[in-house]
C-alpha cells in the first residue's frame, strides 16, 4: 500500500487520482473526509504532521511514502518567523514522519522537493543538475534542503530507500498562484510588455509529467537513495510561453517590445523585483540522469500539457 501526504493539495490530489486509476491500494493523508472510499482507496483524516508525535496508525500496512505535503512557498511571508515555520512543516514534520516510517517497515520514501534548493537562477547553457551542490536561496528552499539531508542520513542508519524529486514550477488544471495569474492576463488578452524576452529559458513541469515520474519512483530499482530532477523537457522563453498559452486558449498574444531596462527600473518603482526576475531571468533543468536512470521520458509535450492546464 502507497500512502500519499497532502492528498488534497495540487499535486497531492492527482497523485491520489492516478493511483486510484491504476487500482493501487492507496491510502490518502487528507485534513477532511476518512474512510475506506474505494475497494483501492482509504482517506486518513485528522493527522496533523507538525503536532502528532506518533503515527503507527498511518503507517500500518505501508510500503512506499509518497511525502508532498510542505509549507509551500510564497512570494510575501506574513509569518512572524518564515524560517522557523518552513522548517517545522518542511524539515522537522516530514523527518519525523520518515523515522517512524523506517521504524514500521516502509520500503521506500520518496520526497517532494524543489528545484530551489538548486538556487534561483540558471546562467545562459549551465542548466541545474542532479549532482549540483546545492545553493538554496531562502527560508523555504533551506528547509528543503534540510530536509533532504536528514532524509540520507535516516536512508543510511535503518536501510529505508530514499528518493527525492526536485521540481520546478509545476503547471496543470487547478494551478494557482503567478502561473493561474498569467493565465487570466492572456485569456483577457491584456497587453504584456514582455515582448522582448526571448532569450531567457524556463524549464516547468506538467502535472502529469510529475505524476507519472512519481509512480515511476515508487518501484522502479535504480531510484533507491537518488536525487532527480524533472521538467517537460523543453524550455521556454517568457515570450514563448506566453504565446503557447494564447495558442492553447485560441486567443492573441498582446505581446508589447518593451525594453529590459524598463522593466526592471518600473518593477523596482513598484517593490516587484523579485517578480520580474522571474518573468526575465533563466532556470533550466537537465533531466539527463532521470531519463537515463530511470529509462523515463515525459509522456505529455508542453502544447498538450498546457492544453490541458487551461481546460482545467
Amino acid at each position: 500500500m502507497i500512502l500519499v501526504t497532502g492528498a488534497t493539495g495540487f499535486i497531492g490530489s492527482a497523485l491520489v487520482s492516478a493511483l486510484v486509476k491504476s487500482a493501487t491500494l492507496t491510502r490518502a493523508c487528507c485534513r477532511a473526509g476518512s474512510g475506506q472510499v474505494s475497494d483501492t482507496l482509504e482517506v486518513v483524516q485528522g493527522i496533523d504532521l507538525l503536532a502528532d508525535t506518533k503515527l503507527d496508525t498511518l503507517l500500518s500496512g505501508i510500503s512506499v511514502v509518497i511525502h508532498t505535503a510542505a509549507r509551500v512557498h510564497v512570494m510575501h511571508d506574513a509569518s512572524a518567523d518564515p524560517q522557523a515555520a518552513y522548517r517545522a512543516m518542511n524539515t522537522v514534520a516530514t523527518l519525523r514522519l520518515a523515522a517512524q516510517a523506517a521504524s514500521q517497515g516502509v520500503k521506500r520514501f520518496i520526497f517532494l522537493s524543489s528545484i530551489k534548493v538548486n538556487g534561483e537562477e540558471t546562467r545562459p547553457g549551465k542548466p541545474f543538475t542532479a549532482d549540483d551542490t546545492p545553493n538554496p536561496q531562502d527560508a523555504y528552499s533551506q528547509s528543503k534542503l534540510e530536509a533532504e539531508l536528514g532524509l540520507r542520513q535516516i536512508a543510511e542508519q535503518t536501510g529505508m530507500e530514499v528518493v527525492i524529486v526536485r521540481a520546478p514550477l509545476v503547471y496543470g488544471p487547478g494551478v494557482k498562484a503567478n502561473f493561474a495569474a498569467m493565465m487570466k492576463w492572456v485569456a483577457k488578452e491584456w497587453p504584456l510588455p514582455l515582448g522582448r524576452i526571448r532569450s531567457n529559458r524556463r524549464s516547468m513541469v506538467g502535472i502529469d509529467n510529475l505524476i507519472d515520474l512519481l509512480l515511476v519512483c515508487t518501484q522502479h530499482p535504480a531510484a533507491a537513495n537518488h536525487t532527480f530532477l524533472v521538467s517537460d523537457d523543453e524550455d521556454l522563453s517568457t515570450a514563448a510561453l506566453i504565446t503557447r498559452l494564447a495558442t492553447s486558449m485560441r486567443r492573441s498574444a498582446k505581446l508589447l517590445p518593451v525594453p529590459e531596462w524598463l522593466l526592471l527600473a518600473g518593477a523596482k518603482l513598484l517593490g516587484q523585483d523579485t517578480v520580474i526576475q522571474r518573468l526575465l531571468g533563466s532556470l533550466q533543468v537537465d533531466i539527463t540522469k532521470t531519463k537515463m536512470l530511470l529509462d523515463w521520458s515525459p509522456p505529455v509535450d508542453v502544447n498538450e500539457g498546457l492544453r490541458r492546464a487551461v481546460a482545467g
